[in-house]
């Protein structure tokens, strides 16, 4: 027998009575669900984990838990509001982090921050500052975590994992459709060396491993009613990497004038406006940590990020859709085909976002001096 929804909620350390629950956002990977409970008692968030993408739930949260606990620290250190600042997980009555059903599914919680504001896109510089003045603000205050994290997505963002399983894929064809995509297959095969070259930075130790979000879209920052950062929200993917994969994503999806899966692809472009905004938000908390290798490398993580993506789509695509979510058949192959026009808009304009990342640097580093 498959649970409800507020019997799912009884197993969770809510206060009040639970008045209703009704599902919230659109994302790809988790169904999630708003709790609303009587008079002034908390409401919260509860997350149906999709266990087959985050085959170790256990350990993700724990991962969860070690970063928010870190950051409340911190946070209270520096005089805020920890309960509004952090994600406060709420554990089941079991007293693990999580509650399993029968049928097998795992359920999470955490306290339901009020009066906040959310985009789902950055079109004004002022606001793709903030985010990346909160992804930064959020580096900065773990770098000193102690411990370390379960890898609980193995090979994520790893390009050389990732070209494993595209070989495989195309191998295998289980769908089928791999000869109706051969000019996207060259695109991918393109730039193999290239971002092999770049993921050997990584296994080399030239740039650091860190602990960090891994997606870093404006939706998962939650803003006060005076635009200034509160919190950075949906933490399954919070793992040990590297920060540019955050800046990276963090580009990939602010500065893209058009849609992730925009079927008219003349409205895909890179936005250096943007991408400058992002940037200064961003440099203004991570500066002092960040080392020469890191910084130098920023304008090329948006490139590898995005260039991960067309790839994972397409490879999605070629094994018949079977990880994103998708609306209609071709989903998967549209969102490629979008992400390859922002690549190659990032690629022709390279230079220019160098130059910007080297300006804005320099600027953050005279203000450091002050």
């Amino acid at each position: 027998m498959i649970l409800t929804l507020h019997e799912i909620s009884q197993h969770f350390f809510f206060t009040g009575n639970v008045e209703e629950i009704h599902p919230v956002g659109e994302g790809l990977i988790n169904d999630t669900f708003l709790v609303k409970t009587s008079g002034n008692t908390p409401n919260y968030i509860l997350q149906r984990k999709n266990r087959h993408i985050f085959t170790n739930v256990p350990a993700m949260m724990n991962n969860i838990h070690k970063v928010t606990s870190h950051l409340k620290k911190k946070v209270a250190e520096n005089g805020g509001n920890p309960d509004r600042e952090a994600l406060t997980v709420i554990p089941a009555r079991d007293g693990k982090l999580y509650y399993r059903d029968k049928e097998g599914e795992f359920w999470a919680a955490c306290l339901f921050i009020e009066d906040t504001v959310s985009y789902d896109a950055a079109r004004d510089p002022e606001l793709a500052r903030q985010g990346g003045k909160g992804i930064g603000h959020f580096q900065r205050l773990l770098v000193d975590m102690p411990g370390t994290l379960e890898d609980t997505l193995p090979g994520f963002h790893d390009m050389r994992f990732r070209f494993q399983q595209w070989d495989e894929a195309l191998a295998r064809d289980p769908a089928g459709r791999k000869n109706m995509v051969k000019k996207e297959i060259e695109w991918i095969e393109e730039r193999r060396e290239e971002m092999l070259t770049f993921k050997n930075k990584f296994e080399t130790g030239e740039i650091p491993t860190r602990v960090t979000h891994n997606d870093t879209k404006i939706s998962n920052i939650l803003f006060n009613r005076d635009g200034e950062i509160l919190c950075v929200i949906d933490l399954d993917t919070v793992l040990s990497s590297s920060c540019l994969n955050d800046y990276g994503d963090a580009i990939r999806s602010y500065a893209n004038t058009g849609l992730e899966d925009d079927k008219d692809l003349y409205r895909v472009t890179l936005d250096t406006g943007i991408f400058e905004a992002y940037t200064r938000g961003y440099l203004s908390e991570a500066i002092d940590f960040l080392t020469p290798p890191e910084r130098e490398n920023l304008a090329f993580s948006a490139r590898y990020i995005t260039f991960e993506q067309v790839l994972r789509f397409l490879m999605d695509y070629i094994e018949g859709d079977t990880y994103y979510k998708i609306k209609y058949t071709e989903h998967n192959l549209t969102r490629a085909r979008a992400q390859y026009k922002l690549l190659h808009s990032m690629e022709e304009r390279y230079e220019d976002t160098r130059d910007i990342v080297e300006r804005v640097t320099r600027e953050q580093e005279l203000i450091q001096t002050r």
